[in-house]
């Protein structure tokens, strides 16, 4: 009997090991193995990639697909570990690398069908957009094969166009908003309150509370480096026309405002090809061209706006659940089950799901019911074409002409070029929706009438070009403060169905405020403008302070003390305040809360959090918040100032075991573009951190940390020749 247990002991461990091992090696058998890229070039791929001082990459090539190649290359070199999430992403594999987190990001990439979007219109671009971003593949794989050891996950690569295209299908609709609607519904909540103003007889429905009061914050259902931060970016971008410049330059100020690390960090790069690409700039991981910067005559940049992109409908569903009602008709729910690879320790788990949907789009269904999604720029993937012409259009008419196709899902652009000329433009491929229904609420889902196709004309969305003020600016405010009072455009002049916000931030607050101030804006007050520390006390900044000082607290000395310290609080963040670091802390809940559409936190119990963390840390309440506020990167460690929601924007950061705060969310790829008569473009920059964030061996880790805290910036060397002068490296590289 001992022996037959014996033998029955080994023979469970025997089955358990062959689980585990099973467990361990399933998921890149299960994985549906990529195309090589179309070989399009019969003589190979060939670009040259030099580097500068700050290891910045200058990529030249014949065509414009060398150069793609050796973007894909250079930005391996740099950070191939958050190339290799995106692309995972991209093929519903990064459960596989970031566990629970990534299976929801795998989730959202079946449930859009990112896949079948890029599948069913990829071979419909142009032959040289397709081109480009086959070319990028391909020096993706060729930097895998020859670096092997960094792979993290087994037959990721090779990859194609294809893959790289749906990369862009899953990423594009979280910068407007869509996981504030995917989150609520995919955990039975009630949806948030829409930024877009109100139609008559409609109450939004008020924001999910969690059972412990907290507002639940949605943006964590989705834990995207795409996404979760999409909730708070920000941005700030001013153009100034000659006449208002002084100097009869035009000048372009980029200062966007991103994680700076992750899949939505910015990464610099110049590219130039014999075919007229010359662009600086820079893009996102897993992207062949930059998204924002300038060409020789024109440059724009970008800020995230917030307009309803997204509209629900309630299915009624037959007693299956498997048939939904259209027009008086019962139609079949398209379903699919999926399996979700989750990284648990050493172990990938898989995970079966349903995915559903209906010809409105994605479904989700819960407890409440069966809720169908649709939103602007769904089942396109034009911007791929659209961001390229832009980057080669040399007038404004041409880039005009471009953006007017409503390919680009959202983001507003603040535009300047050598001839003068400047322009915000409001754009989103908003729903053409019809009038008369209440696109606020849930729409009923079995009326193909209130399914609309398409966005609304380019003529409709806001926008101002050439105001006679001289200057336009955008800081993820409301597109009817743009351009000062006598330009700005009236919010009666633009239809309620477009679903465009009215919100004002406390950025644009401050820009209303200071550009009003100059009959001038030259280089030094523009300067001064972009790295201003200051809070209007208004909207959000007002309630907190208000609601502090509201607080009986004579009973409590040490929050008393602190309530007397914001009260004395001079409303700057520039470290020299004894009020600064208390006020760091106070503002980011009311800022986030304002910004997510959440409940107002509880004054004394955020005043209690925060009292709490200085005297632990700091043992007092007025440490110099450069001692709280840091930016550190290896070791790197150095005090910053700036705040969440000014235009010297410090906005998250994560606390350290030490008690500091460090910054990961902010003021990131920045970038001062000037065009002046007779002469050639020229223009600075600077990074938070350097061109290879994720090299601690590298010398360019964080070696523009010091410039970046200085508020100094760095050359561009747009020009090839500038490029060579200043060269600390160069090679060929080829395809095998």
């Amino acid at each position: 009997m001992r022996k037959w247990f014996a033998r029955a002991g080994w023979a469970v461990l025997a089955l358990v090991l062959v689980a585990l091992v099973g467990l361990m090696s399933w998921e890149p058998f299960f994985a549906e193995e990529s195309k090589q890229p179309s070989n399009m070039w019969e003589r190979g791929l060939e670009a040259e990639i030099v580097r500068t001082e700050f290891g910045v990459p200058h990529i030249y090539g014949k065509t414009d697909a060398d150069v793609a190649y050796g973007v894909a290359i250079a930005h391996a070199e740099d950070d191939f570990f958050t190339l290799q999430d995106v692309i995972a992403m991209a093929r519903g594999r990064y459960g596989a690398i970031a566990g629970e987190d990534g299976a929801q990001v795998d989730y959202v990439y079946h449930l859009l069908d990112a896949r079948g979007t890029a599948e069913r219109h990829y071979a419909d671009l142009p032959q040289d957009t397709r081109a480009l971003f086959e070319a990028y593949a391909t020096g993706l794989n060729q930097y895998a094969q020859e670096n092997a050891g960094e792979v993290k996950l087994a037959n990721l690569f090779p990859v194609n166009g294809e893959d790289v295209a749906t990369g862009f299908t899953l990423r594009q609709p979280f910068f407007f908003g869509l996981n504030n609607v995917i989150g609520p519904l995919v955990a039975g909540e009630p949806l948030r309150p829409e930024f877009g103003p109100p139609i008559p007889g409609y109450e939004p429905a008020a924001a999910p509370i969690m059972e412990d009061g907290e507002p639940e914050d949605v943006a964590t259902a989705l834990p995207l480096n795409m996404g979760r931060d999409g909730a708070l970016s920000g941005s700030n971008a001013w153009a100034i026309a000659p006449a208002k410049s002084g100097d009869g330059v035009t000048r372009l100020v980029s200062n966007s405002h991103q994680p700076w690390r992750g899949g939505v960090a910015w990464y610099e790069l110049v590219v130039q090809s014999d075919e007229g690409w010359h662009y600086a700039g820079a893009n996102f991981p897993g992207s062949p061209f930059p998204f924002l910067g300038h060409n020789e005559n024109l440059g724009w940049t970008n800020t995230v706006n917030r307009p309803d992109m997204t509209d629900v409908y309630r299915l009624e569903m037959d007693e299956s659940g498997t048939r939904y009602r259209m027009d008086g008709e019962w139609r079949d729910l398209e379903s699919e089950t999926v399996t979700l690879p989750v990284k648990i320790g050493p172990i990938i788990v898989p995970i079966r799901r349903e995915v559903h949907r209906s010809v409105h789009g994605p479904v989700i269904i819960n407890d409440d019911g069966a809720f169908a999604i649709r939103y602007g720029g769904i089942d396109n993937i034009g911007q791929l074409d659209a961001y390229y012409r832009l980057n080669k259009a040399q007038t404004f008419a041409e880039w005009q002409s471009i953006l007017a196709r409503m390919d680009i899902p959202s983001t507003n652009f603040i535009y300047g070029d050598q001839e003068g000329n400047i322009a915000y433009v409001y754009n989103a491929a908003i729903p053409d929706r019809s009038k008369g229904p209440n696109w606020r609420g849930i729409l009923p889902g079995d009326q193909s009438a209130l399914i609309w196709n398409g966005a609304v004309d380019y003529a409709e969305i806001p926008k101002v070009i050439n105001p006679s003020s001289g200057w336009v600016y955008n800081a993820n405010n409301q597109p009817y403060s743009a351009a000062g009072p006598a330009d700005d455009i009236s919010p009666d002049s633009v239809a309620p169905e477009l679903g465009v916000e009215l919100k004002m931030t406390n950025r644009a607050r401050r820009t209303e405020k200071l550009m009003a101030q100059y009959d001038i804006i030259d280089r030094p007050t523009l300067e001064k403008i972009k790295y201003d520390t200051g809070y209007e006390r208004a909207g959000y900044v007002a309630d907190m302070l208000d609601s502090v000082a509201a607080l009986d607290l004579t009973r409590e000395a040490e929050l008393a003390e602190a309530q007397s310290l914001l009260a004395d609080w001079d409303l700057t963040s520039d470290g020299i305040g004894r009020s600064d670091a208390l006020a760091l802390l106070m503002i980011l809940p009311w800022m986030s809360a304002e910004y997510q559409n959440q409940q107002t936190p509880d004054a004394r119990e955020q005043l209690e959090q925060s009292v709490e963390h200085l005297k632990t840390h700091f043992d007092r309440l007025d440490p110099p918040m450069g001692e709280l506020l840091r930016l550190r990167q290896g070791d790197v460690d150095l005090p910053l100032d700036g705040g969440s929601d000014t235009l010297r924007a410090s906005t998250l950061w994560t606390v350290d075991d030490d008690g500091r705060l460090s910054v990961r969310h902010g003021d990131s790829f920045l970038m001062f573009v000037e065009w002046e008569p007779g002469q050639r473009v020229r223009s600075e920059s600077i990074q938070p951190y350097g061109a290879a964030t994720t090299r601690p061996e590298s010398v360019h880790f964080a070696d523009q940390a010091a410039l970046f805290v200085r508020k100094e910036l760095k050359p561009v060397h747009f020009w090839r020749e500038d490029a060579l002068r200043n060269a600390k490296s160069r090679k060929k590289v080829r395809t095998n």
